[in-house]
């Protein structure tokens, strides 16, 4: 054994280096407070702890009528003073009504000044310099809180959209406006809010349902491991019941087709064709014709032939299938331990996945608050221009702009760093995919070399090296970090290609230009088939390092060219293997999935008082699914893995040795006797 790839792992370890780099860039400038807590004018969190908002936890607009300017969709943010408030106004009520009546009714300001800017107490100052300055709201109006922003509390009575029961209100500049008026208000700010909102609405779910979704993805690890054991046992058994079970529904389905097409005999308009109704929306009309039945018939037929033709000529093939099945049992049944390396590579790739996550949060909330002249007047020069909050009112903006008002916007910044965060966005994908990929390159270099040391020890199992997988881990990291880091960066190439290629779609899926949306659909298509061609290549490739110990691209091309030289075997190999563990796949992630439902829609009397109160009760449920389902496939890997490894090891056997004495075969002796090959030679003691 020798270092292979080495420019590779040397490349590799500086990006890794550079990862960690920007990681902890991007934990010195971000804050994931900017996402969980809206920010006020002043760019300050609302319900923050430790903070003079702490028990400010709701947005107040000012005039919410503003938010139905078109500059909330240009700026991203309402035009009107933002304040951080404890509780949202619950009346109808004017600065004017409220400053006229302060003397005799104090208790209307003091509740009116709540929703002031802090400190303000001067009902004794003019309305005009007021609302100039914007000390005080003109109005509040009875609302409530959603997405920790105050909303208009509409309802709709006799059909009539109303807010508290009123269809009109004053508001406060000497107009009575109606309720619609607030609707459109509202809507503009929802346009901003859509996204955002869903997105909270997820954040929320997993935060109260995450513990859940781990006992279920456990749940799912438990039934992998099961489903492994019996397949040990039982692969060949579990395959005759489904091929005989999918025989047997097709056969029932010819049965009733038949019935159906004999019922109807002598029914008026059932002897009727296809092409005298012509094309109808309902289905049902055409399950009246006997011709209906009579075609489905003679396609279940049709089917139910080439299924026994293909099991008549196909059965070695099957048998083979088979027997590298009950081969890798055995297999693993000397080397338990491989059970539990997909642990590993979950942990991994789990790793990969948080801190990819964590980045990516800590990238898009750094950078520091950006204030904008926020001006409903479109001709005002000075709109969408930055500002300083605390020296905007020196300025002459105010007297060019009237109600012209210096804001948060966003966050962000004029330096290198905040220049380039998109960048490093694109830096943080790609290298969490290259990561993830050479994860699951480990996993498969390290099973691979395993199990080949069980094949090609001659007296099995006392030749079998002690410790495989620790020392096929070893041999991985140690001689072959080059080789595994070249095959995924490939591979992350292509991903990230794919990546670049959905998001371009997604973005020109409104346009009406066809020859685009073509290019881009051909596109599609050739990366997606590139990246499962270049996924089947390099498993391959992996099995070879592991075994001779050669660079990646040499191990490529033996791997291809011995698999061409055996390519019908690998087409039905593969494919009744990768059948078995897909079923397992489906059954694992069906079972689990089915439990979530019945938990998370508490149909489950016992857990009912238990399942957390969800925005989306499929947010968890996918989840579970998708967790399940790959969960599973990293346990099932290890059989597959462990039936192509022994599939590359059979086909370099047969092409080494003939079986003589001086060049016996190593495979076992049933293997042995299925393929049909000579007799093995006795083996030395």
């Amino acid at each position: 054994r020798h270092c292979t790839d080495i420019i590779c792992c040397v490349i590799f370890i500086v990006v890794i280096l550079g990862y960690i780099a920007l990681g902890v860039v991007a934990w010195v400038h971000g804050d994931p407070r900017k996402v969980v807590y809206p920010t006020d004018s002043y760019g300050q969190f609302c319900g923050q702890k430790h903070t003079l908002n702490e028990n400010k936890t709701i947005l107040f607009y000012f005039n919410i009528l503003k938010c139905a300017s078109p500059m909330v969709l240009i700026n991203l943010q309402c035009p009107t003073t933002q304040l951080c408030i404890s509780k949202c106004p619950d009346r109808f009520a004017t600065y004017i009504d409220v400053q006229a009546s302060y003397r005799y009714r104090p208790d209307q300001w003091n509740y009116f000044k709540q929703f002031c800017k802090p400190g303000f107490n001067n009902p004794r100052k003019s309305v005009a310099q007021v609302l100039r300055d914007e000390d005080c709201p003109s109005m509040i109006i009875p609302s409530r809180p959603f997405l920790k922003r105050c909303f208009p509390d509409f309802s709709t009575k006799n059909g009539v959209l109303t807010v508290a029961n009123q269809t009109t209100f004053k508001d406060g500049r000497g107009k009575t406006r109606n309720v619609t008026d607030l609707r459109e208000a509202a809507n503009g700010i929802n346009n901003v809010l859509d996204a955002r909102s869903i997105g909270m609405k997820i954040f929320e779910d997993y935060a109260i349902s995450w513990y859940w979704i781990l006992i279920a993805l456990f749940i799912a690890m438990m039934l992998s491991l099961l489903f492994l054991v019996l397949l040990r046992f039982t692969a060949g058994v579990l395959f005759w019941i489904f091929i005989f079970g999918v025989i047997g529904i097709i056969g029932y389905g010819i049965w009733h087709c038949y019935w159906e097409y004999d019922h109807l005999k002598g029914i008026p308009g059932s002897d009727l064709t296809v092409y005298d109704i012509g094309f109808q929306t309902d289905f049902n009309v055409y399950l009246q014709l006997r011709q209906t039945w009579l075609a489905f018939m003679i396609i279940l037929c049709g089917v139910e032939i080439i299924i026994i033709l293909m099991l008549i000529f196909l059965r070695n093939r099957i048998r083979i299938a088979i027997a590298l099945l009950k081969e890798g049992s055995r297999a693993i049944g000397y080397i338990m331990s491989t059970l539990f390396y997909p642990i590993v590579t979950f942990l991994l790739i789990a790793i990969c996945i948080s801190y990819w996550a964590v980045t990516a949060v800590f990238l898009a909330t750094s950078g520091e608050p950006v204030y904008k002249v926020m001006a409903n007047q479109t001709l005002c020069k000075y709109a969408n221009l930055t500002c300083d909050p605390e020296t905007f009112n020196t300025t002459n903006v105010t007297k060019l702009c009237p109600g012209a008002q210096c804001a948060f916007a966003f966050y962000g910044g004029e330096s290198l760093y905040h220049k380039y965060i998109f960048i490093f966005q694109l830096a943080n994908a790609f290298v969490f995919l290259w990561l993830v990929n050479f994860a699951i390159a480990l996993g498969q270099c390290t099973l691979a070399g395993a199990f080949a040391s069980y094949y090609w020890a001659y007296r099995k199992p006392a030749d079998i090296p002690l410790w495989p997988l620790f020392s096929s881990f070893g041999r991985a990291i140690r001689y072959h970090t080059g080789s595994l880091a070249f095959g995924a960066l490939i591979l992350a190439i292509v991903q990230l290609i794919r990546v670049i290629l959905e998001y371009l779609d997604h973005k020109l899926k409104g346009t009406q230009n066809s020859f685009t949306r073509f290019l881009l659909c051909c596109l599609k298509c050739c990366f997606w088939c590139l990246e499962k061609f270049l996924k089947f290549i390099n498993r391959n490739a992996y099995i070879m390092i592991a075994i001779y110990g050669k660079n990646f691209c040499t191990s490529a091309k033996e791997a291809f060219f011995l698999l061409m030289r055996n390519v019908v075997r690998v087409a039905v190999l593969d494919k009744v293997t990768d059948f078995l563990l897909f079923l397992g796949k489906i059954l694992v992630a069906g079972g689990v999935g089915v439990l979530a439902f019945f938990f998370f829609t508490q149909r489950i009397p016992v857990f009912a008082q238990e399942v957390p109160i969800l925005n989306y009760y499929w947010v968890p449920l996918l989840t579970v699914i998708i967790g399940s389902y790959l969960v599973a496939h990293g346990f099932f890997s290890v059989y597959a893995m462990c039936v192509d490894t022994l599939f590359l090891c059979f086909c370099e056997d047969l092409e080494r040795n003939d079986g003589s004495t001086a060049k016996p075969y190593f495979m076992s002796a049933s293997l042995h006797r299925i393929l049909g090959k000579k007799k093995l030679s006795p083996k030395k003691a």
